[in-house]
């Protein structure tokens, strides 16, 4: 029995795809297709991907045309894999003629022709776009970041941004860009909306966003309030519209994959979770600046939230204040039924920026700058049974988080990756902190 081996991501499953497996089926008698998991597309730099992992097996096994379905998870499997079911040929399309070439060591190598015009690029690039738009520009640094990002993205065109000045095409280095004071005036030209306006105003602009119909991804927190959030999850779903918290933590495929290895209990029961974010950065205009609580609290509460749940028995809040309710300092303490936490966050002052969670059989160390996750390891007792995890991210979790808001939108399912009750959660403690409960100055 001759054994053939292919391998492809297979998303948004086309003609072009069955044309390709066809004809490696016609190579031998068994056909085995392997589907690269999401992660492994992540790390090759391929993050416009429609469809999770199961989607795109289903798919295929559909079709009926595979003989065996195996998942690709890492560099170097498909020698392994060649070997293990002692496979005769392996086959791709023509548009990777030479790259494989190393396999014809293990077995015969064949390039396929693709058919032509159509592949998954082509079928992603013909739906229709999402017309995105910018408001705040007081955090340009951040701006810059989601402007740069949105060229990566599949499915996005630019749309505006509502500035103070056209100044701000400079700084993007988009001359052409659209540029208006109005935001009402910016909303009629959207599909959607990157609200990065002051914490203080957020609630304003998501409503009139979601009002007009206009889906909303807002830099946390979305509200100061948890009745103001509910009252925007209230009319996003009456407008059929998505409303998204940005917390780009969230999207980082190692803080992802440190989340399902403490709830498998990998560190035993989790008993603490101590989150620091800090930056020392020049405040000009405090009037407009987001301070530390807003600009690091949302992704400080992010783990705690997402590990120990939002059901805290007791809050205590302590700060620094400077002028006009900016905090250049604050530490808040959680006490859980089975567990504690904490976070420090600063912008003014300067700690060592780590995650740690406790367990009792071990715990799990993220080095600064934690937000950014690409790593992380797990410690015991015996160092020699300690692990060291290591994930591509690309744009700080800005490209993943963009790609995952036109996911949302396309296809009307709710985001895995932060749930409402951390999204109102959040809003609760920026309550507290503004009406001062459970708080001490110093």
């Amino acid at each position: 029995m001759t054994k053939v081996i292919t391998y492809g991501t297979y998303d948004l499953l086309h003609y072009g795809h069955i044309r390709l497996l066809e004809r490696a089926k016609a190579l031998g008698d068994w056909l085995i297709v392997g589907v690269t998991s999401d992660d492994f597309d992540k790390s090759r730099g391929k993050i416009n991907v429609q469809q999770p992992l199961m989607e795109r097996i289903e798919a295929l096994r559909q079709t009926g045309i595979a003989d065996e379905i195996i998942v690709e998870e890492y560099e170097g499997q498909k020698i392994d894999d060649i070997k293990r079911f002692g496979v005769d040929i392996f086959t791709v399309g023509s548009d990777w003629a030479g790259k494989f070439d190393y396999l014809s060591d293990y077995c015969k190598v064949v390039y396929l022709p693709r058919t032509e015009g159509v592949s998954s690029s082509e079928v992603r690039a013909e739906q229709r776009k999402i017309r995105i738009g910018f408001i705040g520009d007081y955090e340009t640094r951040i701006l810059t970041k989601y402007y740069h990002e949105c060229s990566y993205v599949n499915g996005i065109d630019i749309a505006g941004v509502c500035a103070r000045s056209d100044r701000i095409r400079k700084l993007l280095g988009a001359p052409d860009l659209y540029v208006t004071k109005d935001y009402s005036d910016l909303l009629t030209r959207c599909d959607a909306v990157y609200i990065l306006s002051n914490p203080l105003e957020h609630y304003r602009h998501a409503r009139e966003a979601l009002e007009a119909g206009v889906h909303v991804l807002c830099e946390a927190p979305i509200t100061l309030d948890e009745a103001e959030y509910r009252e925007l999850n209230r009319i996003a779903k009456e407008k059929n519209t998505v409303l998204m918290d940005s917390i780009k933590t969230a999207f980082s495929t190692a803080y992802y994959r440190l989340l399902l290895l403490t709830k498998s209990g990998r560190i035993g029961n989790i008993v603490s979770v101590d989150a620091t974010c800090t930056s020392i950065q020049e405040i000009d205009d405090l009037d407009h600046a987001w301070n530390s609580i807003c600009s690091w609290g949302p992704t400080a509460l992010l783990p705690i939230f997402q590990i120990l749940g939002t059901e805290y028995d007791d809050i205590r809040i302590v700060s620094r204040m400077a002028e006009k309710n900016y905090d250049q300092f604050t530490k808040i303490s959680f006490d859980y039924p089975h567990a504690v936490a904490s976070l420090k966050v600063g912008r003014g002052i300067k700690s060592e920026g780590e995650l740690v969670i406790s367990g009792t059989k071990g715990y799990i160390y993220v080095p600064s700058p934690w937000w950014k996750t690409d790593y992380f390891e797990i410690r015991y007792e015996n160092p020699e049974e300690n692990k060291r995890y290591f994930y591509q991210l690309d744009g700080e979790g800005i490209r993943y988080e963009l790609v995952d808001f036109v996911k949302t939108i396309n296809t009307g399912k709710h985001s895995a990756y932060i749930s409402d009750d951390v999204s109102e959660a959040i809003t609760g403690v920026m309550k507290m902190f503004y009406t001062r409960k459970n708080m001490k100055l110093i």
